[in-house]
């Protein structure tokens, strides 16, 4: 028998429960814990008495301030190596200010200075990083660019392939610089974006955001150091749904896609939505992915998310590029 979308139940954990589930990934700076220490998050955890978004906020950007300002300091003294440093531990803080996704006041401001803090640190890169916007010619209330970070080798004599990147609900742009700086070792260029109802995206995710992609692809055309005849698509975690969602419905404007660990029908399935929520993502996960999708609450995703199976639209049983 189905599961009744009345039945499914919102399960959340409590702020010590979180902090357990975490050790290993806070011990060894695995995501999302990245340019943050074990002593640092002791800290702000033993400070937090709940997941309230703006409370959380708080403490993380509190900590992350003491490494901007140590920064900026060493900034000033010339002391460029301590200075990258410094910004990065900074950005990792204000990152997990705005974790999972930045949907309360306090997590939008965080958001805004881990993006500021990154690329800081990033100007002392031995790569280029420019900050880019795409014309997006959208609908009334979305957005007119979607904007995004382009890694380039310096130096570059030619055009370059280039590979789009962008992760989940909780992995924006700024957190996917380890992956782009293994595409620049290989001689092409990463374009990091945001999927649609994250980060600096111009629209929320829904059933037809794809079109989002059309004014990636259009921009990469206009940039004479890109090869857009030589173009991929890699989404990570709940992006790979749109990395296989795009790999059909722009199959003639890409080489290749990766569908990274991405959900196309089961994960929108109310069984599954009951069952994940007891699962390896720490808190909030309905309702991170309602955010992503113009919605908010846990009933609203439940509600919702059956929409947006790849399956029922049809759509992996067309053509698509090599996935």
């Amino acid at each position: 028998m189905a599961t009744a979308v009345s039945d499914i139940k919102r399960y959340t954990r409590t702020i010590q429960e979180v902090w357990e589930m975490w050790q290993n990934h806070i011990k060894n700076q695995l995501h999302p814990f990245g340019h943050t220490t074990y002593e640092d998050n002791e800290k702000i955890f033993k400070n937090l008495k709940s997941l309230d978004r703006d409370a959380w906020a708080a403490e993380f950007s509190k900590m992350a301030k003491s490494y901007e300002d140590r920064a900026v300091a060493a900034e000033a003294q010339g002391f460029r190596d301590v200075a990258r440093e410094n910004y990065f531990t900074a950005y990792g803080h204000y990152r997990m200010g705005r974790y999972p996704a930045p949907n309360s006041p306090g997590k939008r401001a965080a958001y805004k200075k881990s993006q500021e803090m990154l690329l800081k640190a990033l100007s002392y890169a031995p790569y280029l990083v420019e900050r880019v916007e795409m014309p997006f010619k959208g609908r009334s209330g979305e957005g007119a660019a979607s904007i995004g970070y382009l890694y380039k080798p310096r130096n570059a004599s030619a055009a370059l392939p280039v590979v789009q990147l962008w992760g989940g609900i909780d992995t924006f742009k700024e957190d996917r610089r380890e992956l782009a700086e293994e595409i620049l070792k290989v001689g092409m260029a990463a374009l990091l974006i945001d999927m649609p109802g994250v980060g600096d995206a111009p629209l929320a995710g829904s059933e037809d955001a794809e079109r989002m992609w059309d004014a990636v692809f259009d921009w990469i055309e206009t940039r004479k150091d890109l090869d857009a005849s030589r173009a991929g698509i890699w989404g990570g975690s709940t992006g790979g749904y749109w990395g296989a969602k795009v790999a059909h419905t722009h199959k003639d404007r890409m080489k290749a896609a990766v569908c990274h660990g991405g959900c196309a029908h089961y994960a929108f399935e109310p069984k599954w939505i009951e069952k994940a929520q007891h699962g390896t993502y720490p808190f909030e996960l309905a309702e991170t992915l309602a955010s992503a999708f113009g919605r908010d609450t846990f009933e609203e995703w439940v509600d919702y998310c059956p929409k947006l199976s790849l399956l029922d639209q049809g759509v992996i049983d067309k053509p698509c590029a090599p996935l």
